[in-house]
């Protein structure tokens, strides 16, 4: 059985290797990265990289679900279970997910490139929608009867556009304004949220 002192120090590599290719991506682009860029950025030898990866895309591809997963686990802090929350009482700590987006920036910054993680454009709007479509329920202002299909996938798909516009400015708003304007946005057409978990 593996002592937890060495799986941390695989973690540690692990990251450290991850955050090797996102600094590359930025200087050079995913598909010019070699392994020896990685190794030599973050001071490693080759065969220390191939403990953990097979190639750059497996270690690409393990980069994107380990973040994107923080995404979905982020929404966690901010909700309890089934319980109803009226839109006039979302506040700061409702949106743990802009901040989660907004710590680890670093890496959502990515989307501003083309030459970029291999699906990033496709998994991170697609993991916005699985949250919004897996984890809550929605009631529209005076229950108004609307396909909640999407209606979901609408506020879904807005949400990641703000994101996404947020990001390309590189953050010029801060996160506490971004924020209150998405929670202004929510009560514009969301009576309450229901997390369902």
């Amino acid at each position: 059985m593996e002592s937890n002192k060495n799986t941390q120090r695989k973690q540690r590599t692990a990251e450290h290797l991850q955050y090797a290719l996102i600094a590359l991506i930025k200087e050079k682009g995913f598909h010019s990265v070699t392994v020896k860029n990685i190794v030599d950025y973050a001071k490693y030898n080759r065969s220390t990289f191939y403990i953990h990866y097979q190639d750059k895309y497996e270690l690409a591809e393990d980069l994107l679900d380990t973040m994107l997963l923080g995404l979905e686990y982020s929404i966690q802090k901010s909700y309890q279970t089934k319980r109803i929350v009226d839109t006039s009482n979302l506040n700061e700590q409702s949106f743990s997910i802009i901040s989660y987006i907004y710590e680890n920036r670093n890496f959502f910054e990515l989307i501003k490139y083309s030459d970029t993680l291999p699906d990033l454009h496709t998994k991170f709007p697609q993991t916005i929608l699985k949250i919004y479509q897996e984890k809550f329920v929605f009631e529209t202002i005076e229950n108004k009867p609307v396909n909640m299909d999407f209606f979901t996938r609408y506020t879904a798909y807005g949400f990641y556009g703000l994101v996404s516009n947020w990001i390309n400015s590189e953050f010029k708003q801060s996160q506490e304004a971004f924020i209150q304007d998405i929670i202004q946005l929510a009560q514009t057409h969301m009576a309450t949220v229901r997390y369902i978990g």
